[in-house]
């Protein structure tokens, strides 16, 4: 049973324009399970969807017109690049190495992922961790010709799902050629929409289905994968992916746990750990100390041991992060986030609140 019993790490994004200030925040605050720093600010190259969906653009599958991309669905010979695709995929699931690396973030989509990987690291590692993004909100970002959203068409829904699938599958695998563990986030915000009635079409099976295929291919290389939402949701549906990590807001939305905590209670009892994304990704972090967030985490399992959680498995089977990504706040920001998710992590891992905080904090 995995226990990482507070280690910190990131959700990903980071607000700079060049890799090198933020592998030096990532190494200063998380050696002990870095991320690799995506960086939006770079351009729509680096967007958290596109990001992660190059072979759909290779194969002509996803065409762009400006800043828009949509599924070219009108193109005339859409038939033959569906078959280029589906090639493409059965010679990667088959075992074929040059096909597997089609999947791959290309140089110029991720500077962070590479200059990541070609920076020695500062110390020992636990884990190293890595992100993709998720096939509902990819699939709902993205639309056909006519605009539809893609997640409602049953083909274009399992085109995302494979690529992301193959996607997480190699960078996994690229991760570990350090030697490290490696874990893989998949950042799934658009989960949020289950259960609203404009989106009624969407079924509790599909949401699985599809995220457990992307959590397969990530474990298929023995990387283990989270499942990361920043909002309030139905947190019973990303347990049942097959993940090893939940990860949530726990500073913004904590409560929208409880109404699960049966199945969080058997989550943790298979060995599941939680992400607890207790740090704000917003400005209210300026007014928060690790005194305060510390204080905040410890309430927040009380409450769930004084429900019959075993506050000891809490402890053990927990990750420190920041509530989300840090991309479109400012530096100062950023690295305060990333202090504090330090300082929080050093006090849980030394034994909870009544331990001295971290200097500086």
């Amino acid at each position: 049973m995995w226990a990482p019993g507070g280690l910190a790490t990131g959700i990903g994004s980071l607000p700079y324009t060049e890799p090198e200030p933020a592998l030096n925040l990532i190494g200063a605050y998380l050696p002990a399970m870095p991320h690799w720093p995506q960086l939006p600010l770079l351009g729509p190259q680096e967007g958290f969807v596109l990001q992660f969906l190059y072979p759909l653009l290779e194969t002509g599958l996803l065409e762009r017109d400006g800043d828009k991309v949509y599924f070219a669905t009108g193109a005339t010979d859409w038939p033959e690049r569906l078959a280029a695709f589906y090639a493409l995929y059965l010679a990667a699931e088959e075992g074929d190495r040059e096909a597997l690396e089609r999947f791959a973030i290309p140089r110029e989509a991720a500077s962070g992922f590479y200059a990541f990987l070609e920076r020695a690291p500062a110390g020992p590692a636990a884990f190293v961790k890595g992100q993709v993004v998720g096939p509902l909100t990819a699939a709902f970002q993205l639309t056909d010709a006519g605009g539809r959203p893609a997640y409602y068409d049953e083909q274009l829904r399992d085109l995302v799902v494979k690529n992301l699938a193959f996607q997480g599958r190699w960078q996994a695998e690229a991760l570990g050629g350090s030697g490290g563990k490696v874990l893989v986030f998949v950042d799934e915000p658009g989960v949020s929409i289950y259960g609203q009635s404009t989106y009624i079409t969407v079924t509790r099976e599909m949401i699985v289905e599809d995220l457990e295929a992307v959590v397969a291919g990530i474990r298929a290389v023995g990387a283990k994968a989270a499942i990361h939402s920043c909002a309030a949701v139905d947190w019973s549906i990303l347990m049942d992916t097959g993940a090893e990590v939940l990860s949530l807001d726990a500073y913004g939305y904590f409560d929208s746990l409880l109404p699960y905590r049966a199945e969080l209670d058997a989550f943790l009892a298979r060995g599941g750990v939680v992400a607890w994304g207790i740090v704000p990704t917003s400005d209210r972090v300026e007014t928060e100390t690790v005194e305060s967030l510390t204080a905040m985490l410890e309430a927040h399992w009380k409450e769930l041991s004084d429900r019959g959680i075993p506050a000891d498995r809490l402890r053990r089977q927990c990750l420190i992060t920041p509530s989300c990504g840090a991309g479109t706040l400012t530096v100062a920001l950023a690295e305060r986030i990333y202090r504090l998710t330090a300082g929080v992590s050093e006090v849980v891992r030394s034994g909870g609140a009544g331990t001295a905080p971290v200097e500086g904090f």
